[in-house]
């Protein structure tokens, strides 16, 4: 009977270990949509697209080689020796932990792509990509969990901290340092110095908070898949849970302190570090430990965001160095303060400071956490110089104005009818870069006309409110206007408002849904149309709109060939 269990339990534990694979390639989806949300319209195709091809061009490359420097026969503790068991022995191949590997190397590389969004060469980033899941990602966990030499030492990294997130989050500060800010992102003196920090608001941030959830869901397969018995999965899946809502809840207390309102593209963020920090220790920490980690991670990705904008100047649009980097290193020192021997499965490892166990557990942790990062930085900055000096990193500036979607993938907008806005920033630093609006998107300028207050057309442009327009519409048609072109606009006056904060960065310009009404008159009277406009429009508060007025020199209607006053008669 007790051989019937454990065959039974080790067959139920091999298949969860399969689900949770799916569960950490679901992950992806979430990845996807936290950059695309956190990111400007302009630009989600292209953030797709790469979310997808990291994944299908990691397989390609984790098949030939990364799987067999992962796990292939040990050789001197650096690396697994490479062959092509997968091809030339499939009967006698272990298939589960291909598949389960293969996941947790394409989060490796699709960590980068967050903090290297909007500017960076598509043929490039699959490059790089393809480097990452083929070479560096196998070579450090071979050492970690191939049965290297800080497999050893005594090395422990459960499911990924300093593994997968530290390694993805040091390559994702070396490739946006290289790249540089965004168009806009920062604003400099005459002499070249930083003076501000521009927030970029991401332009979907339900988006943003879906990807956050499916990460979270999927998270349980990624820390809780290798787990060999009930206990300790239901273990790992309580710390899972406490890490990450105490750094949420942390966040939200600073961010509510600090700038008056709770910020939420900050707690999201805060959300995934707690998850980042207990990736490593989650089988062997209790709840106290767990919610100890979290607060700290929810302080430490507050900080890492202001000081990569603040101090370092690199542009990081969605916090990927703060979550994965600053809290996988977090996390990979964690289980040196707060291993329990008494969780289930963590009589392997010493126990933490904190649990009495002295500093032996700690130095393993610092040893493994410094080898791995000077490992991935070397090979990151040689693989980034490379790409540099033959593809090139970034695109240009007309590309990064215009947008990745129309110019990498022939999308004119991943959301049909949405125009796409340019900020205030993104034209200043355009010009100063050398190119001028214009050279990268198509403008119209209205012809203009001698000034005359007795010219026979005009054309009355009127912004304001879009719940105005009913009435707006109203009062045109009781003075027997009847033809009106209507466009839903995005907009902002000159009034600076309440202070906004996105990310602990000031916003100065909130753009507002508007419409845009144009009218073009001859019979009725200018005066009696901008005054009607007027009545209806106004309450007395800002945001009443403009109204403004343009002297035409001809209008031609094209299916009769009439111009002047007899092209408008049917349109009034």
């Amino acid at each position: 009977m007790e051989e019937a269990m454990s065959a039974l339990t080790s067959q139920l534990f091999g298949v969860w270990f399969l689900i949770g694979a799916a569960l950490v390639f679901w992950m992806q989806a979430g990845f996807a949509m936290v950059e695309t949300g956190f990111t400007r319209a302009k630009n989600a195709g292209n953030i797709i697209m790469k979310n997808l091809m990291d994944f299908c061009i990691g397989t390609v490359t984790f098949m030939l080689i990364g799987f067999s420097l992962l796990l292939g026969e040990d050789v001197v503790g650096l690396i697994g020796k490479p062959g092509f068991d997968l091809f030339g022995s499939y009967a006698n191949f272990d298939w589960s932990n291909f598949v389960f590997n293969l996941v947790f190397c394409a989060t490796t590389a699709t960590i980068v792509s967050g903090a290297m969004a909007e500017r960076t060469k598509f043929l490039s980033y699959c490059v790089y990509s393809a480097v990452i899941s083929g070479l560096i990602y196998p070579i450090e966990a071979h050492w970690i969990w191939g049965g290297g030499w800080l497999a050893q030492m005594g090395f422990h990294d459960f499911a990924g901290s300093c593994a997968i997130h530290m390694v993805g989050g040091i390559s994702a500060l070396i490739g946006a340092k290289f790249l540089g800010p965004r168009l806009g992102k920062f604003s400099y003196d005459k002499s070249g110095k930083i003076t501000k920090v521009n927030a970029f608001p991401g332009h979907n941030l339900p988006m943003g908070a879906l990807g956050c959830f499916i990460l979270w869901f999927g998270w349980y397969g990624f820390n809780g898949a290798a787990a060999t018995s009930l206990d300790q999965l239901a273990s790992i899946f309580l710390t899972t849970t406490v890490a990450p809502a105490l750094a949420t809840v942390t966040c939200m207390i600073f961010t509510w302190v600090k700038y008056k309102k709770p910020d939420v593209s900050m707690c999201l963020n805060a959300s995934l570090a707690g998850l980042v920090a207990i990736t490593a220790p989650c089988d062997v920490t209790d709840a106290s430990g767990a919610a100890v980690i979290g607060i700290v991670a929810g302080l430490l990705v507050i900080f890492g965001v202001w000081f990569l904008d603040n101090v370092l100047h690199i542009d990081d649009p969605v916090g990927a160095v703060a979550v994965h980097c600053l809290n996988g290193i977090w996390g990979t020192l964690a289980v040196g303060l707060f291993a329990n021997p008494s969780v289930p499965g963590a009589s392997e490892i010493g126990a933490g400071v904190f649990y009495g166990g002295g500093m032996a557990q700690f130095k393993i942790q610092l040893v493994g956490f410094g080898a791995v990062a000077i490992y991935t930085a070397v090979m990151m900055l040689i693989v980034f110089t490379i790409i540099k000096k033959t593809l090139g990193l970034r695109v240009t500036a007309e590309e990064e104005i215009v947008g990745l979607d129309k110019l990498e993938h022939g999308i004119e907008s991943s959301y049909a009818g949405i125009s796409v806005q340019y900020s205030s920033e993104e034209v200043a630093e355009a010009a100063e870069v050398g190119i001028s609006i214009d050279q990268a998107v198509p403008v119209v300028v209205p012809a203009t006309t001698p000034s005359s207050t007795e010219s026979a057309m005009h054309k009355v442009v009127i912004i304001t409110r879009q719940n105005k327009f009913n009435a707006l519409k109203f009062a045109m048609n009781s003075i027997g206007v009847t033809g009106m072109t209507v466009v839903n606009v995005m907009g902002c006056g000159m009034q600076k408002g309440a202070s906004e904060y996105y990310r602990g960065v000031p916003v100065d310009i909130q753009l507002l849904p508007k419409i845009k009404v144009e009218i073009v008159v001859a019979k009725i009277p200018v005066k009696e149309v901008v005054e009607a406009a007027k009545k209806a429009l106004y309450t007395g508060h800002i945001g009443d709109g403009k109204i403004f007025v343009y002297e035409i020199a001809d209008v031609i209607k094209v299916r009769t060939g009439e111009s002047g006053y007899d092209a408008l008669q049917d349109s009034e």
